[in-house]
């Protein structure tokens, strides 16, 4: 009789039993510009996403009972392309999370699709300042360096007493960004910067930029360096072609991609500041990204911008988690401050302007010769708080 009743009880729904949430997809767009110039830096965004997701879900693809489902889109690293990618992804995709992208004009394109959509955006690898500067909303957070924070490490790498500085740049927002930055991190240093060179993206005939360079600065005392800020194939090589050392004229520049430190080689001494180079970060999660990297890759070492894809994956899900799910403002208000696990170790997203705090690497080149590309020693590990970055934003 007892068995009749429950029986009967459980078809009416009298008695539930405890069943588990109902499983969904977790929806993450990854918006790169996979074709043109930038595209080497977004093939490199898209594995390090799928392996900072990986190893921060422990290799299931996870979180809680809710499948992880990557969605790709090619901008081109064209800003009208960008924005409107970013748009599908929200509205006809479903996505509840965004990340990318690689150009900075595309990035600053995407920011106010973000907020129309009230959807989260992790920008990765874009550099300009603009980006958690004038152009920001609270939807967006970052976990590429900032101009700012690129600036402020080679400043420290090559600004002293007595140094005179030009620069050479891309004439869009990440060159004029990024020198505006250098600039101002310069000064404390005690170097001058004596003249500023901007030169189309597409750029391959430096010889009358070069000789502007030469110029401004080779009638100047003391130490004298031209500094390079450039996305893509490093122009180093061709000013080295046109011997800027007759002038007493030295070069410098950030970290790059692998290939395009190959010129770094042939400059052995040559100091500057990097965001990630495989073997200067020491910690569990880079052991693991080196050696899985290398695995995957016929022995090819992780780069400099899969790790930065790594970053921004780990990111998501320790996000998602601490929210609890993909609520948009659950989301914000868990990242607000959040400290998350990266390749490079700690970061921190400011809760002011949402920027990841993070280390740089102040490196001098080493030429090895079973090495192909110019090794960036460490000299020093510029930390979280060795870094005054100030805050641009209008919040």
């Amino acid at each position: 009789m007892k068995k009749l009743f429950l029986t009967a009880a459980l078809l009416a729904g009298v008695i539930s039993l405890p069943q588990l949430a109902d499983a969904k997809e977790i929806k993450i767009a990854l918006i790169a510009g996979k074709t043109g110039t930038l595209e080497a830096y977004a093939k490199q965004t898209e594995i390090g996403l799928q392996m900072g997701l990986e190893y921060a879900t422990k290799g299931t693809m996870k979180i809680g009972n809710d499948t992880i489902k990557i969605i790709v889109k090619d901008d081109q690293g064209k800003p009208d392309l960008a924005s409107a990618l970013l748009a599908q992804a929200y509205e006809d995709d479903g996505a509840d999370i965004a990340i990318g992208t690689t150009s900075s004009g595309a990035a600053l394109a995407m920011l106010p699709v973000a907020e129309e959509y009230k959807k989260v955006l992790i920008v990765e690898p874009a550099v300009a300042d603009q980006i958690t500067g004038e152009k920001w909303n609270r939807y967006i957070f970052r976990t590429g360096r900032s101009s700012m924070q690129d600036a402020i490490s080679n400043a420290v790498a090559i600004g002293k007493q007595g140094v005179s500085v030009a620069t050479l740049a891309q004439d869009y927002a990440f060159g004029r960004d990024g020198v505006s930055a250098f600039k101002e991190a310069l000064g404390p240093t005690g170097a001058k910067l004596a003249f500023e060179e901007y030169a189309p993206q597409n750029t391959t005939d430096f010889t009358a930029s070069a000789q502007r360079i030469f110029d401004a600065l080779k009638d100047q005392p003391g130490k004298k360096v031209v500094w390079v800020l450039w996305a893509g194939a490093s122009p180093l090589p061709k000013l080295m072609d046109l011997n800027p050392g007759r002038y007493g004229i030295e070069l410098a520049t950030g970290g790059n991609i692998l290939p395009a430190m190959v010129p770094y080689k042939n400059l052995p001494g040559m100091e500057g500041a990097t965001y990630y180079y495989y073997e200067i970060p020491k910690n569990p999660v880079n052991d693991w990204f080196v050696t899985e990297h290398k695995k995957r890759f016929n022995n090819t070492p992780p780069d400099f911008f899969t790790a930065g894809g790594m970053s921004a994956g780990m990111a998501a899900v320790a996000a998602i988690t601490k929210a609890g799910g993909t609520d948009s403002e659950k989301l914000i208000a868990a990242m607000e401050g959040m400290e998350f696990e990266t390749p490079k170790g700690k970061m921190v997203f400011r809760k002011e302007d949402h920027q990841a705090l993070q280390s740089m690497y102040h490196f001098k080149v080493k030429a090895d010769p079973a090495v192909d590309w110019g090794v960036p020693e460490l000299v020093r590990e510029l930390k979280i708080e060795d870094m005054n970055v100030p805050i641009r934003n209008k919040r």
